[in-house]
């Protein structure tokens, strides 16, 4: 009687050089049992130049002994199925041990991620956010592991803890904070596909750095007033009238659209955002109807002083559109902040002049971003509660505003102070004219 042959899992190969290391790696390929298709990688610890049939050399062996352990895998699940016991996940000692580092996975877990790659992801990554775990991975996470060589089945919270302490000698803790985020989410990804047992066993254990309470710069009234007044004219003005005045974030100054100005209603809604990601190495714009957050989406007054100046814009843009003909933009002509041509502002544009008109003009430096946090601050000082800034800001917790701001709310300090009279009781005030 003839025997069944047994099925075999052929694993193959190929080489790469690693994108920011410049390191060979070793791609292996292969399918399971279910047919579910495996790409795992190893580093083969080798510089680019000269050596590429070193690393395929390498890659062969890599595959021949994760084949041989695959196998080996195989043959035990056929034999626990024909004794009627299970082995659970049975290929896991053979992908987790030593053929996949933690910097691999952390790779592997970015990729599956990508929006561009894999846009029917059931919950998509926005662009943006993705930019940003792609630089956190490139620029930190994975040199630091693929230079330990930590593998993922060894890995243990002290190899996190001692990656965050080696990130925090020169960045802030609220960066290493976003490092915690990603090593997570890729440990949990790393558990849903059956490479680890737990993350939770792995990540409860991690010290996370407590970012420290974060303290912007405002301008006072008086230098509000003087810097719109040195700024009028200039390319700079409009973003700086709706940074200080309406609070604006850089994406939703830039993403303002005609269409989101009501001249009847004296409204301005906050609906579009133009934001600058940084994909694959190169800087993307995305010009997105939406917010930062369904709090950023909001309605807020349209003064005169403002109308006047958005109706003086209209008209410049329609003689610049008339005086340019065919060059003039009409797609990016759509928005309020352009240039003559009608090209929409890029938002870098903001933050890299920004800081060079305060120091021509005598201007103690701020960045930007801190209209928004002077706006806030002249809000509270004209007794706007913080309840209403969150709402005027588009804040999406109450605790959000509470956190960076409450520290200014002089009024409620003074209330405080007042109710603490019994310090005119005392000699010191004796003889004293007491304001209230």
């Amino acid at each position: 009687m003839a025997t069944t042959p047994t099925p075999k899992i052929k694993v193959t190969h190929r080489v790469q050089v690693h994108s920011t290391t410049r390191i060979w790696q070793a791609i292996l390929e292969y399918y399971d049992v279910d047919g579910a298709r495996k790409r795992p990688s190893k580093s083969t610890g080798l510089p680019e130049r000269g050596n590429k049939k070193r690393a395929e050399t390498m890659a062969k062996e890599f595959a021949l002994k994760l084949e041989e352990k695959l196998n080996a895998a195989l043959k035990e699940k056929i034999a626990r199925a024909a004794s009627g016991s299970s082995l659970n996940n049975p290929f896991a000692s053979a992908i987790t041990g030593d053929e996949m580092q933690f910097a691999d996975l952390i790779e592997e877990w970015l990729e599956s991620i990508n929006p561009m790659k894999n846009p029917k992801n059931k919950k998509p990554v926005k662009l943006t956010t993705f930019g940003g775990y792609e630089m956190n991975v490139q620029k930190a996470i994975v040199p630091y592991f693929k230079k330990k060589g930590t593998l993922l089945s060894e890995l243990t919270y002290k190899d996190i803890d001692s990656f965050y302490d080696d990130q925090l000698e020169r960045v802030k803790a609220m960066t290493v904070t976003k490092f915690h985020a990603n090593i997570s989410l890729a440990l949990k990804y790393a558990f849903l596909k059956g490479y680890i047992p737990s993350y939770e066993a792995i990540m409860k254990k991690v010290t996370r750095p407590t970012p420290d309470r974060f303290t912007g710069k405002f301008l006072k009234e008086s230098e509000t007033v003087e810097l719109v007044n040195a700024v009028k004219g200039h390319k700079l003005e409009l973003g700086v009238l709706f940074g200080a005045f309406y609070g604006l974030r850089r994406s939703e100054l830039v993403g303002l659209r005609w269409e989101s100005i009501n001249f009847e209603a004296n409204t301005i809604t906050i609906e579009h955002t133009v934001t600058v990601a940084s994909i694959g190495g190169k800087n993307v714009i995305i010009a997105d109807d939406t917010t930062k957050t369904k709090s950023s989406y909001r309605t807020l007054p349209l003064i005169p002083v403002i109308r006047a100046k958005l109706l003086e814009v209209r008209a410049e843009q329609e003689q610049n559109r008339k005086l340019c003909g065919k060059a003039y933009n009409k797609t990016e002509g759509q928005y309020i902040y352009t240039d003559v041509l009608g090209n929409r502002i890029k938002p870098d544009y903001l933050s890299s002049e920004f800081p060079k008109f305060l120091e021509k003009h005598g201007f103690r430096r701020i960045r930007f971003h801190d209209l928004r946090h002077s706006c806030a601050s002249l809000l509270l000082a004209n007794g706007v509660s913080i309840k209403e800034i969150q709402d005027w800001l588009g804040h999406s917790t109450f605790k959000t505003t509470a956190d960076i701001y409450a520290h200014l709310d002089a009024d409620s300090k003074r209330a405080t102070a007042a109710a603490m009279s019994w310090i005119e009781n005392t000699t010191l005030a004796q003889g004293m004219t007491l304001e209230e």
